[in-house]
């Protein structure tokens, strides 16, 4: 199913930082009700176990959950495996993964880290959620994949964690004051007006796509995707490019994807081959959010 929305997408001029460019996106058309992030209440199931976590929406206008969005405290910290818009006054079981191994106990409220879950891990649990929906109709990600990806990122930054938990990546912040500083400097501007979201590039590497059915659903996640992404700096060569920018939305918007309803509110629509593997939550045709990922 091709997502038109993406054919009438259009990007404009990049900020860089340390080799990774932030291509601005922008949406026309895309018409969505009211949209919160605020007033989740997640906490493990009454029956606790690794690849599920409740949320509970108290409120009046329904909850976004963002794939990657990345979720410390309780019995372990996780991530979520897929975009999740939760209705009006209702409770759900969401699928998540485990990205602190070596921690099963101690629970305490859950609460947002300040960044997404790293992209290289994102992408891997991303191949193994689309690779499991297509065979078993689950949403569960391969968990011990995602644990290597895990500790993966962990040994290229040279990070010590005694759980080996994804958030201890965020040591590279403490370590680089000039990194931390372009991290603050990038929250602080914030999304420009109007936009929906980023195509991040590494050199002329088109690396990741991130994109929202809003500009104030962009805003409500910015700083954290901004410090995701961050996270490790490039040194690809080779000049970033618009028209790669564009390609890779457009790519992903006309790829065949397989299409089954959401776990909360709207229909989810995936698509992966050997180049690119990409999710995104529907609302009456209309983009509630959209990620995806070269392979390449």
């Amino acid at each position: 199913m091709n997502i038109q929305k993406l054919d009438t997408a259009s990007v404009g001029y990049p900020i860089t930082r340390f080799g990774v460019s932030f291509f601005p996106i922008y949406l026309m058309g895309n018409e969505l009700p009211e949209i919160s992030t605020n007033g989740l209440i997640v906490d493990e199931l009454e029956k606790a176990s690794v690849p599920g976590l409740l949320v509970k929406n108290p409120t009046d206008k329904p909850v976004l959950v963002v794939e990657g969005e990345h979720l410390v405290g309780g019995n372990q910290n996780r991530s979520v495996n897929t975009t999740v818009l939760v209705p009006p006054m209702s409770e759900l079981e969401i699928p998540v993964s485990c990205v602190e191994r070596s921690r099963w106990g101690q629970r305490r409220a859950y609460a947002k880290n300040s960044s997404f879950l790293h992209s290289r891990v994102r992408s891997r649990l991303q191949e193994t959620v689309n690779t499991s929906m297509r065979n078993r109709g689950s949403r569960r990600g391969d968990q011990h994949a995602v644990w290597e990806e895990v500790d993966g990122v962990l040994n290229k930054l040279n990070v010590e964690s005694e759980t080996a938990s994804a958030a201890d990546a965020e040591q590279v912040y403490r370590r680089s004051g000039s990194l931390s500083e372009a991290v603050s400097q990038l929250v602080r501007l914030g999304p420009l007006p109007n936009q929906n979201g980023v195509v991040v590039t590494q050199g002329k590497w088109v690396k990741a796509v991130d994109l929202f059915g809003s500009p104030n659903l962009l805003a409500a996640h910015w700083g954290r995707l901004i410090r995701s992404y961050l996270l490790e700096t490039s040194k690809q060569n080779g000049l970033h490019s618009a028209e790669r920018a564009l390609w890779a939305i457009r790519r992903f918007g006309s790829m065949p994807k397989e299409t089954s309803q959401g776990v909360g509110l709207g229909t989810e629509q995936r698509a992966m081959d050997d180049t690119m593997v990409g999710q995104a939550l529907m609302l009456d045709e209309m983009i509630v959010h959209a990620s995806v990922f070269t392979r390449v």
